[in-house]
């Protein structure tokens, strides 16, 4: 039988890191009112039939600890296998392109040798998407392939996001950057436990590279494939990135997809009242969490927990993230205001779909 752990770096910065990066690692950036980009990574590895999962954490780590601690809401406070939360170096990586720096995984080689499962899924946190990571694993068994890459045909171009050249069915480059029609790497890969422990002592001198830049010169030797599929993926690599990642939440045949009966992502759960709306106010097309209290309008956006809405107060096109108020009579547009802060009465803050203004927290927050 088929057996994996799963190993999700979270020690990199984003290429243009900005007041949503500044104080948490690009992991822990909430999302869609009640998530942490970590979720979605973690909750396809549970969902996928994965018990062991080691979290390689970055030097600003206390949110994700916060968030992930034992790992009870995913079901991984376990006597046997469970959550693994490792040190990762004290500089991560910032440079475009993959995130599995090999110094984080050297440093945490007995994560590996000490389970005995055959493989290992291993992705970053910066792409949303919902998948069976089993339907990774079987063609990568089948092909007795080295490392199967988790890739998409990309319909725009991304420059954080690698592209990879196949020919023969095995992967032979890496270009660091997306254009219409290429075949984009997902920033998620399976590969034989073993095999990953052999590529680790061999590029140990070499450890302040990630673990693809290593092996470009030697892709002659190692066997590597792609696994196309087909299906929505939200990258996020900066403000501009996550303010349209969080808008297409607004869509339902995005939300459909992302979030299936079958195979749910799940969170820390916060047990917070529900929304009170008072007499007079609006909500429409938004995504409003629980522990809101809404007296104005919200109208195109995405409230996180405990956000307060005033009454005369307007909030059209944001992300407004957990402890907010919105003081009566300001009106806040197509904007991030992140947590904590407060929104004096008749203010008005206006930003554009392809400019959105983006508001630091406010107050101690996270």
């Amino acid at each position: 039988m088929e057996t994996a752990v799963g190993l999700i770096t979270t020690n990199y910065s984003v290429k243009h890191p900005g007041a949503l990066t500044k104080a948490r690692p690009a992991a822990a950036v909430p999302f869609m009112g009640r998530y942490r980009l970590v979720d979605f990574p973690l909750s396809n590895l549970v969902n996928s039939g994965i018990r062991t999962v080691g979290i390689i954490m970055p030097f600003n780590y206390r949110s994700v600890v916060d968030h992930l601690y034992t790992g009870k809401d995913w079901g991984l406070d376990r006597k046997q296998g469970g959550i693994f939360l490792m040190p990762g170096s004290a500089f991560g990586t910032s440079r475009k392109g993959p995130r599995f720096l090999l110094r984080d995984m050297l440093s945490n080689k007995v994560f590996l040798e000490r389970d005995k499962a055959t493989n290992v899924v291993v992705t970053a946190a910066n792409i949303i998407y919902n998948y069976d990571y089993k339907d990774l694993i079987k063609p990568h068994v089948e092909s007795g392939a080295d490392i199967t890459l988790l890739t998409k045909t990309f319909g725009c171009e991304a420059g954080d996001i690698s592209s990879v050249y196949t020919e023969d069915g095995r992967v032979r480059g890496f270009t660091y950057g997306t254009r219409f029609g290429d075949e984009a790497f997902l920033d998620c890969f399976v590969v034989r436990r073993e095999k990953l422990l052999e590529l680790l002592d061999r590029y140990a001198n070499v450890d302040y590279l990630d673990l693809f830049e290593a092996m470009e010169g030697d892709l002659g030797q190692i066997d590597i494939r792609a696994h196309k599929v087909e299906m929505y993926t939200g990258s996020v690599f900066d403000a501009r990135m996550y303010y349209k990642r969080s808008q297409e939440m607004l869509e339902a045949k995005v939300v459909d997809e992302l979030f299936p009966a079958e195979r749910p992502i799940m969170t820390k759960a916060h047990d917070n009242p529900p929304t009170k709306y008072e007499a007079g106010s609006r909500a429409t097309n938004s995504i409003v969490s629980a522990g809101c209290h809404i007296m104005g309008s919200v109208a195109d956006s995405i409230l996180s927990r405990n956000v307060v809405v005033e009454p005369g107060a307007s909030v059209r096109g944001c992300v407004i993230m957990t402890g907010c108020t919105i003081c009566r009579g300001a009106r806040v547009e197509n904007a991030i205001i992140d947590r904590d802060n407060v929104i004096s009465a008749g203010t008005e803050l206006r930003g554009t779909p392809d400019a959105v203004l983006v508001k630091a927290k406010g107050g101690l927050g996270e």
